[in-house]
């Protein structure tokens, strides 16, 4: 089985790609016949769309690239970082054109959808609306988990959660996600 992770931010010191990384090592250990590409969606930056811009340059190649990257996969390990109570605008641009390319941008794959901030919210308005859309375009949730104060509940140095409870739900989701 081979799953695609990426954090749904551009930030090149994201506690997101910090979380869905660490999820993706955390299946590995449950599974041996498991697979984890950790993307970095900066490797697909493309202008802000916009129609005009679609007819001027159709559908560009990394777009393709990226909505390939979905389709050679198994399943899908997506951390959610929250800008003013919703995505960031690099991955809201990157999922807008694969969008055109197919509706169906997740094309029918399990998916764990994670989310985390520095703050109380754990990034839940985020992940709520992704959890919520997702379905429309494909996506066949299998779990989500807010981790919340993330720097209270995760050992950067360590490179863990150290909340019980929430690496308790993650290693459930994780079951749920490899099936």
């Amino acid at each position: 089985m081979k799953i695609l992770a990426f954090a749904a931010s551009n930030s090149t010191k994201s506690i997101n790609k910090t979380l869905v990384t660490y999820a993706g090592e955390q299946l590995r250990e449950l599974r041996s016949d498991v697979t984890v590409e950790v993307i970095d969606i900066n490797d697909y930056e493309l202008p802000l769309f916009s129609v005009d811009r679609e007819e001027e340059l159709g559908q560009p190649q990394l777009a393709h690239n990226f909505f390939n990257k979905i389709k050679e996969s198994d399943g899908l390990i997506i951390s959610f970082a929250e800008h003013n109570g919703s995505y960031t605008a690099a991955y809201k641009n990157l999922f807008d054109w694969a969008s055109r390319i197919e509706t169906k941008v997740f094309q029918g794959k399990p998916s764990l959808f994670l989310s985390t901030s520095p703050g109380q919210g754990g990034a839940s308005s985020v992940l709520k609306s992704a959890e919520t859309s997702a379905p429309f375009f494909g996506a066949e949730i299998k779990g989500t988990l807010s981790v919340p104060s993330f720097f209270d509940n995760f050992d950067s140095d360590a490179n863990q959660l150290t909340n019980e409870d929430l690496k308790q739900k993650l290693h459930e989701a994780l079951i749920a996600l490899h099936g």
